[in-house]
């Protein structure tokens, strides 16, 4: 029985520790300038929720201390897909926001913040802390909310949620794939280039070879030594 129990405390652990691995969410803090621009990558999978928080935090030199900011203060959040051509997001928010999109495209999203310092006297020469959640896939549904509208018992709630994690590992597993795929089709190209390279390289010390050897016979039949 003891045995039994101890496999079980292992395999919880295991999958606590798989899904931990697997949990999409990143939560961060980092300092802008009054004029600085900050932007992050995040990998995503296609057809895939993401929503981001932040809060800022303006520096006060009589309190020594980060505090929070004026409502004055706002954030413009500028959100690009992995080909840096389509502005999926380009919006103005407020010292505190919550923005919210969807990816059509497998890739690295690049995430932009900057501060509308430039209206705003008080953050001249300053420093703003912004902190930062973002929560991806499944990790973006209210569960609470959604056992209550949909009236599910604690077991369909808890089935839902794994329901939700299968597909968004489904998504993770599709998305690595593309990038395997990405990767095989670059570096095949990559061989193909060096191959036609060292063709062409071949060919010019032919065709210098054969150039020299000329010239030199013509050199020695012009000095009568052949």
């Amino acid at each position: 029985v003891i045995q039994m129990e101890m496999k079980a405390v292992v395999s919880s652990t295991g999958l606590m520790l798989l899904f931990a691995w697997l949990s999409p969410s990143r939560a961060l803090y980092f300092h802008i300038g009054e004029t600085e621009k900050k932007c992050f990558i995040e990998e995503i999978p296609d057809e895939t929720m993401v929503i981001g928080r932040y809060r800022t935090q303006l520096w006060d030199k009589q309190a020594g201390s980060f505090l929070p900011s004026t409502p004055g203060l706002g954030m413009h959040v500028e959100i690009k897909d992995p080909d840096a051509k389509v502005i999926i997001l380009s919006r103005q928010y407020g010292s505190d926001g919550r923005f919210t999109f969807t990816s059509h495209t497998p890739g690295e999203h690049q995430i932009c913040l900057h501060s509308n310092s430039t209206k705003m006297a008080l953050f001249t020469g300053g420093k703003l802390r912004v902190h930062l959640d973002i929560q991806v896939g499944e990790h973006t549904n209210n569960y609470p909310e959604i056992a209550a509208k949909d009236k599910l018992t604690e077991l369909q709630l808890r089935v839902r949620q794994l329901l939700d994690q299968v597909e968004q590992i489904q998504k993770e597993q599709n998305y690595q794939r593309y990038r395997e795929e990405r990767f095989r089709m670059t570096s095949e190209s990559t061989n193909q280039r060096v191959l036609w390279w060292s063709i062409a390289q071949t060919f010019i010390l032919i065709i210098t070879g054969i150039w020299q050897m000329r010239h030199l016979k013509s050199f020695f039949e012009a000095k009568k030594l052949v």
